[in-house]
């Protein structure tokens, strides 16, 4: 989902897209936490523990391999956190934002640029695309390879 666990001062309505369950049909792994999921999770996000919108998910303590899908329209304290946890998968636009920027130079290598624009799945369960961009990535040598042989497209 696209910005799913958030504290009111950073919730914004249109921030409420999930990630649709084909991508974690090709990733074929499990996660141990969700980290910004829906009240009650989804049943097609392959983790053990979800962390949803009544808990704060940047106080929360991250323990192994993380989903993570944040707000786009406040990524920077969640990219901060996931890059120091360094062990996982996050879903987020392409921008000049400095976050991005970070990110790029960071330890997570694997990423996969989506040219064919993914259509997230609404509260309501219908498709809706977004206006940019979105990259598909990977921290930590497992998920890297996990994102290598998921067959979603090309990976640098």
């Amino acid at each position: 989902m696209k910005g799913r666990s958030r504290t009111s001062k950073t919730y914004v309505s249109n921030d409420v897209l999930f990630t649709p369950p084909e991508i974690f049909e090709l990733l074929a792994i499990e996660f141990d936490l969700d980290v910004c999921a829906p009240i009650g999770g989804l049943d097609w996000i392959p983790a053990k523990k979800s962390i949803d919108e009544t808990e704060d998910g940047l106080a929360t303590e991250w323990k192994g391999k993380v989903w993570m899908n944040p707000p786009y329209s406040n990524v920077t304290p969640w990219m901060d956190k996931w890059l120091k946890h360094k062990n996982g998968f996050c879903l987020v636009p392409f921008s000049a934002a400095k976050w991005s920027v970070k990110l790029w130079d960071s330890e997570a290598t694997g990423v996969l640029m989506d040219q064919t624009t993914i259509k997230f799945i609404t509260p309501d369960l219908t498709r809706q695309a977004i206006f940019m961009p979105v990259g598909l990535w990977a921290i930590g040598e497992t998920n890297i390879t996990a994102l290598k042989m998921s067959n979603l497209g090309r990976i640098r």
